[in-house]
């Protein structure tokens, strides 16, 4: 991967996650479509880049008043020790596995948020 291509797509990824689109999730689907990375190698790489780009946008919205605490509390209660546990599992799965897994779960979404987008109208 070139430094140039690694930047422009931490870039473009980094405006989309501080919007809360999931750039993350195009960062792990650039990493691993597009280089040779392993599927485990670019999702850690999503968890350190997630870090500093959640707390950037984290600032914003809570000077905006944009931060709900009420659901804050029960969603890291819930999230930490799963997140924890699902990623000592897929360090054991295979990364063809895994990519199955991983490109089902982004189809999903993507469906749910088209199916999602209609009813809104």
């Amino acid at each position: 991967m070139s430094f140039a291509l690694a930047v422009l797509a931490g870039a473009i990824t980094g405006a989309l996650s501080s919007w809360g689109i999931g750039g993350g999730t195009l960062l792990v689907l650039y990493m691993s479509s597009f280089t040779d990375m392993r599927q485990q190698t670019a999702q850690g790489i999503n968890l350190l880049y997630f870090l500093p780009t959640a707390i950037a946008a984290l600032v914003s919205h809570v000077k905006n008043r944009l931060v709900e605490w009420r659901a804050v509390i029960p969603s890291v209660i819930a999230g930490v020790p799963t997140a924890v546990l699902t990623s000592l599992l897929a360090v054991r799965v295979e990364t063809d596995a895994l990519r199955r897994v991983f490109g089902a779960f982004v189809i999903a979404v993507g469906v749910f948020e088209m199916l999602a987008r209609d009813k809104q109208r």
